[in-house]
């Protein structure tokens, strides 16, 4: 299975913080992380969004068929955020769109076996991969991206 942690892009200031827009910037990473992303995902990759607009936004620069959960929203554990991912039974790619502090802690969780505080930066994405070799399962980070890096 592939996971790929994408945090939001930048966003404005404000409340209620779950109708926080993309500003103009944040559209651009948006886009640009996007731009790599589309190139190397499966043309059945599940893409599960934080209901928040800053999240929904992201995702729909990817133009691509995607599914709001507010399992994956603000405030949700990183095991949660994991499960509702299917991690790492589910198999195929999952895209999951949502925010710190949870991305940090489930890339720390899939790295380490510890939740730890991890910071993912906005727009940036984390690309795991789950492996059986000799009858053990392992996870490998096979790519960072960041919206400067593309």
């Amino acid at each position: 299975m592939d996971l790929i942690l994408w945090r939001h892009a930048e966003a404005e200031d404000g409340t209620p913080d779950a109708k926080r827009q993309l500003t103009p910037r944040g559209h651009k990473q948006a886009q640009q992380v996007a731009r790599w992303l589309k190139k190397r995902l499966p043309a059945d990759a599940r893409i599960l969004v934080s209901p928040a607009a800053r999240a929904v936004q992201t995702a729909q620069a990817l133009g691509l068929p995607y599914e709001e959960s507010p399992k994956i929203g603000t405030g949700v554990s990183a095991s949660s955020l994991l499960g509702a991912a299917g991690w790492p039974q589910a198999g195929g790619t999952v895209v999951i769109v949502g925010h710190q502090p949870t991305l940090g802690r489930a890339a720390a969780l899939l790295m380490t076996g510890d939740a730890a505080d991890w910071s993912v930066r906005k727009g940036a994405l984390w690309w795991f991969t789950c492996r059986s070799r000799n009858d053990s399962m392992g996870t490998v980070l096979r790519a960072v991206i960041t919206p400067d890096l593309v």
